[in-house]
């Protein structure tokens, strides 16, 4: 199984960033962590983050045939981007 994980806007700033909000865990350790739960389930994972929409929805096209499953944190996108919604449901991922 590949999975794919995407993360949004301003994550890459997790652990320096409100951290009383946000806790103190970076992008990078929350990633060695998904890494090593999904080697003990014998899964392949990557991991993408960008700040800008037009990427994520570009990445998301990309994994069409390509993963089996996608994992978002749309971050500030969560509520906004319509965009991000529609190509959830163009790929059928």
């Amino acid at each position: 199984m590949n999975i794919l994980v995407i993360h949004g806007p301003n994550l890459n700033l997790l652990g320096r960033r409100e951290s009383s909000v946000y806790g103190t865990s970076t992008l990078q350790s929350i990633e060695e962590e998904l890494g090593r739960i999904a080697q003990e389930l014998d899964v392949t994972i990557e991991f993408f983050q960008s700040n800008r929409e037009g990427e994520l929805v570009d990445t998301i096209h990309a994994a069409v045939d390509r993963v089996d499953g996608i994992l978002v944190n749309p971050a500030a996108y969560t509520h906004t981007s319509i965009a991000l919604r529609d190509a959830f449901l163009a790929v059928e991922i």
